[in-house]
């Protein structure tokens, strides 16, 4: 909270409000029944959730898994014995096992084994080791269901497993290192079977001892290239270790507290939105029903604004991504009404739409002070779902105009993002759309009869690629104030391309991109100088700096939906700009389950970033336990937070650029930081959170303000403190930013999972 504020909820008028509903902190339940209603924007959105929930098909996508289960069996009753009847068994038993049923997947699979024996039947030998193989993969499903999710701790799927990941019930993971030795036998080359095989010994307590040598993967090729601490996982200790399946997240000060709130989404049709607010006082506590949230359903994204200038944070939730035709879902605009609560006020905003999607980006393209935004939007062939540009009306509402300015590009995107990276003044946007070349749209200003023109010149520039991408952000990686570019890769032919890429072998798998911005409007590849150049096979991802040098790492959360994608997140740090260093071991950041939405955020105020990540798959039943990261802390390495707040420029100060100027032991040094919410699939808080490495004083704190683009100087400033700093204003107050400890003792350990299917 600034200091010299006084907190939204302590405004003349609303503290006995807030006492009846009970939202004033400390004085009444936090999640106490509501007596609040919702606006009617919200409560059309819940029933425009529930009646498409109501009439989905369930055939339209393939990731309604249980639904599709119940079809299934209702067609096999009716099937005919034969040939159709076996094939749909083996249909159904892959259904059962993405639904999370993986006990009835493998008595589906030997019973269309018994059948074929009875009958004195064989199968081709291609069919016979993919059975193998997802027997295997039921094993070690029913593994992780009885050990790391029912009898979950921290060190639960983690990367080399050992220690409390080992299984305490290991009859899955036995059963499935003698069906992996089989196929092994059979065919010593298969690296899927080989991948799986050391993961299986890992659960079992058994790597690398006992893991045959021909095909042992050496615990040398997963060693850290740094000793960075380690980071425990304390999301059991805190509630915040939710058993979900994927969706986003977003750190932000909703109340203006001065401590960093949670907003977590679901993108199951059910999956609630939920809030956690940051007490203060070492927990987190939900208020979803107090924050109006209940019944806002869905959404595998989340992003943050000011887009009405009033100085509370509002949401974008977007929907659909993925899901094909059963993607037509309307995304939900959140506006943050100051008093605890949220109203969907999507469509009296001119936003609602039917388009599947999970990445936008609010960016003020045309220089008026109001935020805009883009979404990108998946296309398919035969089903085209044109880009959307909302242009911000300063009313509350926004017209519809990609059309107009020329950006209704069609494609698969998956990733929107903006800087000025040519530094003309006007904030541009790069897309990454999968399966085709990238989009860099350089805004060009205002045209004939007032439209705004982009061009793209992602060939130009030379950052087209990957092709098979996914997610991608603009950050200053080398520290030389121009924004470079990050895409990573998104192909790989099952889990035996990491393997490969782990083993040193050749891969098809599509390699991650890091291009370095050069100032003259074009780009450089330097991913194999900067060590990057790697199978990573990304979907959710941030950035941040881990240990306060003043250099962004990154982390990134892996895997796709297929359930024999156990490949381990990946944290990446920055050695001062000249290249990465894969600390994923050293740090405990390497967890095997799906990763998706992730956030770097001081949520203790100590001055060093956590990391917190949403964790869970696309299928029905691959559901895991979010992670919450604790930073151990880096002594000797200082910091500064700014909460900057535009006056001509967005309030919000989303495109704003800080450069830091320090004074070191060996000289000057300039740090810089963008604002924005941090990489394409989750968000980072608004409020600029910096590592200063070894400085001894600041020398100035420089701001160059989005358009118009006016350079604002401060000095003063004092090191390890936060300040909110005003465009316009020659002087920044401090902020209190109190620190505190979390509780670890209330709620000990991980709460018990759900029981095992």
């Amino acid at each position: 909270m600034i200091a010299n504020i006084a907190p939204h909820w302590a405004r003349p008028g609303l503290l006995s409000l807030l006492l009846a509903v009970g939202l004033l902190p400390g004085l009444a339940a936090t999640n106490a029944p509501a007596t609040q209603i919702q606006p009617a924007g919200t409560r059309a959105m819940i029933q425009r959730l529930k009646d498409f929930d109501a009439r989905v098909d369930p055939t339209s996508s393939r990731f309604f898994n249980d639904r599709l289960v119940e079809l299934m069996r209702a067609k096999l009753a009716r099937e005919p014995a034969g040939q159709g009847q076996r094939r749909l068994r083996f249909e159904l038993s892959l259904e059962l096992l993405n639904a999370g049923l993986s006990e009835q997947a493998l008595q589906t699979l030997t019973l269309i084994e018994a059948e074929a024996a009875q009958a004195g039947r064989g199968f081709p030998q291609k069919l016979r080791r993919e059975m193998q193989l997802r027997k295997a993969l039921c094993q070690l499903r029913i593994g992780e269901q009885e050990n790391c999710l029912a009898h979950h701790n921290a060190d639960s799927c983690l990367f080399p497993i050992s220690q409390g990941g080992v299984h305490l019930l290991p009859r899955g993971s036995r059963a499935a290192v003698s069906l992996l030795l089989e196929l092994l036998t059979e065919e010593p080359g298969d690296l899927r079977a080989r991948w799986l095989l050391n993961l299986a010994h890992m659960t079992l307590g058994e790597y690398p001892e006992k893991v045959p040598a021909q095909w042992l993967i050496p615990p040398a090729r997963f060693a850290a290239d740094y000793p960075l601490q380690r980071f425990p996982d304390i999301a059991g200790a805190l509630g915040l270790d939710l058993d979900d399946v994927a969706g986003g997240v977003l750190a932000e000060d909703f109340d203006q507290d001065g401590f960093t709130d949670l907003l977590i989404s679901s993108w199951s049709l059910q999956g609630q939105l939920r809030l956690f607010r940051n007490d203060g006082a070492g927990q987190f506590i939900e208020h979803t029903q107090a924050a109006g949230l209940t019944g806002l359903t869905g959404g595998l994204n989340l992003l943050q604004t000011d887009y009405d200038n009033d100085g509370f944070v509002d949401v974008l939730l977007l929907r659909g991504a993925w899901m094909g035709a059963a993607g037509r879902q309307p995304n939900s605009l959140l506006r943050n009404q100051g008093d605890g609560t949220f109203a969907d006020v999507t469509e009296t905003a001119g936003m609602l739409s039917f388009h599947p999607t999970q990445t936008a980006a609010w960016f003020d393209f045309d220089g008026d002070g109001w935020l805009d935004v883009f979404i990108g939007n998946e296309s398919a062939e035969g089903d085209p779902h044109p880009c959307e540009l909302y242009r911000n009306n300063r009313n509350g509402t926004f017209t519809e105009c990609a059309a107009t300015h020329g950006v209704t590009i069609m494609g698969f995107v998956k990733a929107v993002t903006a800087a000025d990276y040519n530094g003309d003044g006007r904030p541009d946007l790069y897309l990454s759309v999968r399966g085709q070349p990238n989009v860099l749209l350089r805004n060009d200003g205002a045209g004939e009869g007032g439209r705004w023109k982009f061009t793209d010149v992602a060939a130009a520039a030379g950052v087209t690629e990957p092709i098979f991408s996914f997610p991608a952000w603009f950050f200053d990686y080398d520290n030389d104030g121009w924004p470079d570019l990050f895409a990573s890769g998104y192909k790989i032919d099952q889990v035996a391309d990491i393997a490969a890429d782990v083993l040193g072998l050749p891969s098809g798998g599509v390699k991650a991109k890091l291009f370095r911005n050069r100032g003259d409007g074009r780009f450089e590849d330097v991913t194999v100088a900067t060590r990057l150049d790697r199978v990573l096979h990304t979907m959710g991802n941030n950035f941040g700096d881990l240990d306060n040098d003043g250099w962004l790492d990154f982390y990134l959360a892996t895997g796709d939906p297929d359930i024999a994608t156990l490949i381990p997140n990946r944290m990446f740090r920055n050695a001062e700009g000249r290249y990465f260093q894969d600390v994923t071991t050293a740090g405990g950041f390497g967890h095997l389950q799906k990763g998706h939405a992730v956030v770097f955020a001081d949520f203790d105020n100590d001055g060093d970033q956590d990391v917190f990540t949403k964790m869970g798959g696309a299928y029905t039943g691959d559901n895991y336990r979010s992670v919450f990261f604790l930073n151990p802390g880096h002594p000797g390495q200082h910091w500064l937070n700014l909460k900057l707040e535009g006056k001509t420029a967005n309030r919000a100060a989303i495109g704003a650029r800080i450069r830091v100027n320090v004074e070191t032991p060996t000289g000057p040094r300039s740090i810089y930081k963008w604002v924005n919410s941090g990489g394409s699939f989750g968000a980072n808080p608004l409020r600029a959170e910096i590592g200063l490495g070894n400085a001894r004083a600041i020398s100035s704190v420089e701001v160059l303000w989005p358009p118009p683009g006016q350079t604002q100087i401060v000095k003063g400033l004092e090191l390890d403190r936060g300040y909110r700093l005003v465009e316009g204003e020659a002087t920044a107050p401090p902020s209190t930013l109190r620190p505190l400890t979390f509780d670890l003792a209330r709620k000990p350990g991980h709460a018990a999972g759900p029981a095992p299917r």
